[in-house]
């Protein structure tokens, strides 16, 4: 049988291979810049685009949909030919996905900042820019899915199982999560409220991480490792148990995001119960990426690509480990809501993403240049750098979140909280953000060294554009099935049976846990004190949002002592379904404010918001001067009512109409107030709309707020729960 003669396509490869670098280091100084002004508040000035709350999520948007995004693409387009013996489906269609994607990501650096966003974890990005990633994640599957339908080789090697897995599973994520209601071009309201967007949320926020930082990756490993060891993949069997098993039980695992929180106890224990059964397919494809290595030890010591690979496949087995303990009751109860998650989070992209990204680039581009690495001993200072750097990074931050914990938590012999002051907890672990300062920095020079290493290997070469390649062309396609029946082997030559299969094995859990909570509004028991947001309190809850606050507070007091001890009585689910998006968090840098409203004066938070240090000496919150002095936007207001009853919050008929003079009406109130204890404040102002927001959190339920340190009687009832929590037992 005589073979045909193709080309690779090297040209997209080799710009997915540019943008991973420069959007990782653009990503990572981001990064820094957020760590630096953790230590220095005021870092950069006072500019509203580079706070902190506005930063964070570009960091991560950055680092996750560019960086490592850039990265899949790479992976992907370099294996997915060489796999398939086929260029790519569509030549036109690469070019959609590279620049599509670039695109996004442009539009993410210029919405982010300036105070655009829909305040979900990893879906920040408001709905033209989310419609936009769902056009572009389309051609990039058609592209990829054509290019197997006419690969030259019958059976379908592993990576590629979980290449459509990730194409297949984002989109519904993506897709689900993201269904709004637009205001206007660049806000909207999500159809879900409180518990059901929580649910949602961290469904798709979870298998995120899952389907986007995971799934591909390990498609990446299976096709690198074995090509750098130049050996054979470990065990095929231990591949196909991987991969069933790990996209069927990662999807039912995010409420473990939410234990202890108003989310319905039977969804908890679903996530905790899939969680620690992760740990046995996630152990078995690492097992099978280190075992691999076996026989090629000594070249491991020589070849940064193989270094690389088995630090970024141990960090998976320990990240894997640790997801599973974390999702444990009496482990969440401790890490949760601490930086210890932040440490969890930065050993996985750093050493997992970040080392697989690296394997990647140093193995990719001296091939496609048709030339040797330009320099080994850089690539090798590079490797040290982001490893040592990883560490310096993590270590500290794991122990100032258990840190943290230990001290939210104490009570003195008298029964009072040890710490009452909440900024005492966060003055002490300041020592351990100066170390994440030097980790990050170190890994971030390991960059620029690698990004100098393959810029000086592309000069020393020439882009092989289009690759020749030849193969004997298919002949399998209508093979019968075989005479033993069902086999593995036999459902790799199906392309389009086991992408059904696939999608059938990732959307029963997303089925079971999805419907009730978030279709039955019946599931959330409702309180008849609870009412909709004043439109000045909507517009409040409108700047807290676009100003990033929860990526420092959360909106969410547990049913332990200590918190109820600290904050006031226990959130329950019902106080929430008019809270579109749900503002329950992931970190306290700061204090919870579910029970804020009443505890202070408007005046105090007046000047709190002038500069935490006015209030809260010591205070590592930064200034927020501008919302003295920016007017609030009432020509949105109509709209946005309008749009909340479409979503179902009763307010009255034609209320659209009067809203405005509802919000200068409440808005008058409180800046006469402020006029009165001597601030020179207008009605129109920003930070009366978010003083307003402030002052009705937690109010619907009559809820006394917490005085620190000193006993409720609700103290006693929930020491039992508190104990309980630490033991392990039920909430």
């Amino acid at each position: 049988m005589s073979n045909e003669v193709f080309n690779y396509d090297n040209r997209i490869v080799r710009n997915f291979a540019l943008a991973t670098v420069i959007w990782g280091i653009v990503g990572m100084l981001v990064g820094l810049i957020i760590a630096i002004k953790l230590v220095w508040p005021d870092f950069l000035g006072f500019i509203p685009e580079l706070s902190y709350g506005r930063l964070r999520p570009l960091h991560t948007n950055a680092v996750i949909f560019a960086f490592a995004g850039n990265a899949i693409f790479l992976g992907v387009y370099y294996s997915l030919q060489r796999l398939c013996k086929a260029r790519m489906f569509n030549d036109t269609l690469s070019k959609l996905n590279f620049w599509g994607w670039q695109a996004i990501i442009v539009s993410a650096a210029i919405t982010l900042p300036l105070g655009f966003t829909q305040s979900k974890e990893y879906a920040e990005l408001e709905w033209p820019i989310a419609i936009a990633i769902a056009i572009v994640w389309v051609i990039f599957g058609i592209n990829m899915m054509g290019t197997i339908y006419k690969r030259r080789v019958k059976h379908m090697y592993v990576a590629i199982w979980f290449y459509i897995a990730t194409f297949v599973t984002v989109a519904i994520l993506h897709i689900v999560n993201n269904i709004v209601i637009p205001v206007d071009m660049l806000k909207s309201y999500s159809v879900y409220a409180g518990v059901q967007d929580a649910l949602v949320q961290w469904w798709y926020g979870h298998n995120a991480v899952a389907f986007f930082l995971t799934t591909p990756f390990l498609g990446i490993m299976y096709y690198f490792i074995p090509k750098a060891a130049n050996r054979p993949i470990y065990s095929y069997r231990l591949s196909i148990v991987h991969f069933w098993a790990l996209i069927f039980i990662y999807i039912w695992a995010g409420p473990h995001h939410l234990l202890y929180t108003a989310l319905p106890g039977w969804a908890q224990s679903l996530g905790v119960v899939f969680s620690v059964m992760l740990i046995a397919p996630s152990w078995g494809g690492m097992i099978n990426g280190l075992f691999t290595l076996r026989g090629a030890w000594d070249r491991v010591r020589q070849d940064p690509v193989l270094k690389f690979l088995v630090v970024g496949v141990t960090a998976y087995g320990m990240a894997t480990f640790e997801g599973p303990m974390m999702s444990f009751k009496s482990v969440n109860a401790i890490t949760h809501y601490t930086d210890y998650v932040i440490a969890h989070v930065h050993t996985a992209s750093l050493a997992w993403n970040g080392g697989l990204t690296f394997a990647m680039l140093y193995f990719i581009v001296p091939r496609i240049f048709n030339t040797k690495m330009y320099s080994i001993k850089m690539a090798n200072f590079h490797f040290w750098a982001a490893t040592l750097g990883m560490i310096f990074y993590v270590i500290p931050i794991y122990w100032g979140g258990i840190t943290q914990s230990l001290m939210w938590k104490e009570f003195n012999a008298d029964g009072f909280l040890s710490y009452p002051n909440f900024l005492e907890t966060v003055t002490q672990i300041i020592p351990m953000y100066f170390v994440r300062i030097l980790g990050g920095s170190l890994y971030i020079v390991g960059m620029f060294t690698g990004a100098y290493n393959l810029f000086m290997t592309m000069r020393a070469g020439k882009l092989v554009a289009d690759e020749p390649a030849e193969a004997p062309a298919a002949t399998w396609r209508d093979d019968p099935k075989p005479a033993g029946g069902f086999s593995h082997r036999w459902l790799e030559s199906k392309t389009t049976l086991f992408t059904v299969l696939t999608l059938i094995a990732v959307l029963i859990g997303g089925i079971v846990e999805y419907l009730p909570t978030a279709m039955l509004k019946s599931s959330v028991p409702t309180i008849e004190s609870v009412k909709p947001y004043t439109p000045l309190e909507l517009e409040g809850r409108d700047i807290y949002i676009a100003e990033g606050c929860v990526g420092c507070h959360s909106q969410m007091i547990r049913p332990f002592r200590s918190e109820t001890e600290r904050y006031g009585e226990y959130s329950k689910a019902g106080e929430f379904i008019y809270d579109r998006p749900f503002l329950w968090g992931s970190k306290r840098t700061g204090p919870d404010l579910h029970r804020i409203g009443g505890k202070y004066p408007d005046s105090w938070h007046y000047l709190h918001f002038e500069n935490a240090s006015n209030t809260s000496p010591g205070s590592i919150m930064p200034a927020y001067p501008w919302l003295l002095t920016n007017v609030i936007d009432t020509t949105k207001v109509p709209r946005k009512i309008r749009v909340l009853q479409m979503l179902g919050t009763p307010y009255p008929d034609g209320y659209d109409q009067v809203a405005v003079r509802d919000l200068r009406e409440q808005a008058e109130k409180i800046a006469s107030g402020l006029r009165d204890a001597g601030f020179d404040t207008a009605w129109d102002r920003e930070v009366v709309a978010l003083i307003a927001y402030m002052q009705r959190l937690g109010t619907d339920i009559n809820a006394k707020p917490a005085v620190s340190g000193a006993p409720k009687p609700e103290a006693d009832a929930d020491a039992d729960a508190e104990t309980t929590t630490a033991a392990g037992g039920s909430q």
